[in-house]
């Protein structure tokens, strides 16, 4: 039997949760049978075959799994993308290993201990809390971003016209759709063109439609863009790749809110609200004469200039374990965790000459490639792992020394709870079994 819970801890957020269990009788109490539904596996197959999701979790921020229940594995796969899987089972050193090599995120032995449980659901509160290091799907933590994201948040509130800057792969789109998501036009389309992969004549055409018998091979009535879109936003991505011609219809159309399909006899009121993109200096086109001041300026109402990701380097380690998330659920045979050391020293002395579309390919890549459930260098690109210097391996003086410091910290924290085992391990963040252990291995008096 399924049953979910919402569990409310001691601070002020809810934690939805939801357990995966036979064992209703023995778990619940540890919720203080906060039972809000049970979910049957007759209910499971029902959804299954209605939607395809056996599992409903978009609404929970955490599972709990019981490898002793049946299909355990099963589930474990179904829900690992969606949310922290905590596995949870008696005593099975084999079982727990496979379940974290699966994808669960945590793992604790039966019988469930109130303390412990609700040690480990804090740390995925905070985790939950503070996952987020940046603004919607756009990433970074640097200086530089915080002011995009601050731009983002003006830009999204205002009517205005938006141009965005920056080199290509600095991720000018999730800018564009982040704007029009939090403005007051998400409820209607957001259309995108790439102006640049587009031939002139059939651009018009997209964007401004046809009526039929206008020219051979019209033999229907269309409408574009520019008109679907009416009400919303349309983004038009590289603007500065635009002929002279076009950017006459273009400005018309921002000044006077109306279009004609070709062909047409009258004039379609639109209500639009533009969005920009270029990897070009418009302005040094502006000078040149090959792009039109006064559309330059219609355009650039609001500007918002992205950085290259060499110049926001403390965002990568951010901006890697975003697309390992995102990417990993095209792994089916192995659920990669995360990326070693190793790895993310070489990925953080690159110079990204294609910016953030660069990483993501080369995280992408390498989760194709891995063959363990973490990110290793020979994972990564042959030319990274060439101009990048080795890593020195560390001596067993450096673990000694880690050892002494591990048994200056617990040995402080016993202090401090005056014996209590675990306070202390609240104190240094820990689990009481890990602190446990650590007593024992460090040969730590009590």
């Amino acid at each position: 039997m399924l049953f979910f819970i919402h569990f409310v801890l001691k601070y002020t957020n809810m934690l939805n949760i939801l357990v995966i269990s036979d064992d209703e009788k023995k778990i619940a109490p540890l919720f203080n049978n906060k039972v809000v539904a049970f979910y049957t596996r007759e209910q499971r197959q029902k959804d299954k075959a209605a939607t395809g999701d056996p599992v409903r979790v978009n609404s929970y921020d955490i599972a709990l799994l019981d490898l002793d229940s049946k299909d355990w594995h099963e589930r474990l796969l179904e829900l690992r993308h969606k949310v922290p899987v905590i596995a949870f089972s008696s005593p099975d050193i084999k079982r727990s290993v496979e379940a974290m090599k699966s994808g669960a995120s945590d793992y604790m032995e039966k019988p469930l201990a109130g303390e412990a449980l609700e040690q480990v659901l804090n740390k995925y509160e905070k985790e939950l809390l503070n996952h987020k290091a940046g603004f919607d799907e756009i990433i970074g933590i640097s200086q530089p971003m915080q002011e995009v994201f601050n731009l983002i948040k003006k830009a999204a509130v205002s009517e205005s016209n938006v141009l965005i800057t920056g080199e290509s792969g600095t991720g000018k789109e999730p800018v564009a759709r982040a704007i029009h998501k939090w403005g007051p036009r998400s409820e209607k389309s957001f259309m995108t063109i790439n102006c640049s992969a587009i031939p002139d004549t059939l651009l018009e055409s997209e964007l401004f439609g046809f009526e039929k018998g206008s020219f051979t091979g019209a033999n229907y009535t269309k409408k574009g863009i520019l008109e679907l879109a009416d009400g919303g936003t349309v983004f038009l991505d590289e603007i500065g790749d635009v002929s002279p011609l076009f950017q006459t219809k273009a400005l018309r159309v921002i000044q006077e809110g109306e279009i004609m399909r070709i062909g047409g006899m009258k004039n379609i009121k639109v209500d639009v609200r533009f969005i920009a993109a270029t990897n070009k200096d418009l302005k040094l086109a502006c000078r040149k004469g090959t792009f039109r001041e006064d559309l330059f300026y219609r355009l650039n109402v609001i500007n918002i200039h992205l950085p290259t990701l060499r110049d926001r380097m403390e965002d990568i380690p951010f901006l890697v374990q975003h697309f390992i998330k995102k990417h990993r659920p095209k792994k089916k045979d192995i659920f990669i965790k995360g990326i070693s050391d190793e790895a993310m020293s070489i990925l953080t002395d690159y110079s990204y000459p294609g910016n953030v579309r660069e990483l993501e390919n080369i995280i992408e890549r390498a989760i194709s490639f891995a063959g363990h459930n973490e990110i290793l260098p020979p994972d990564l690109p042959a030319f990274m792992l060439h101009s990048t210097p080795k890593r020195r391996t560390f001596v067993p003086k450096m673990k000694e020394a880690i050892a002494g410091f591990e048994k200056e910290l617990i040995w402080s924290a016993l202090q401090e709870s005056q014996g209590n085992i675990s306070k202390a391990a609240a104190i240094l963040g820990i689990y009481r079994q890990q602190l446990q252990r650590k007593i024992r291995k460090l040969k730590i008096a009590t």
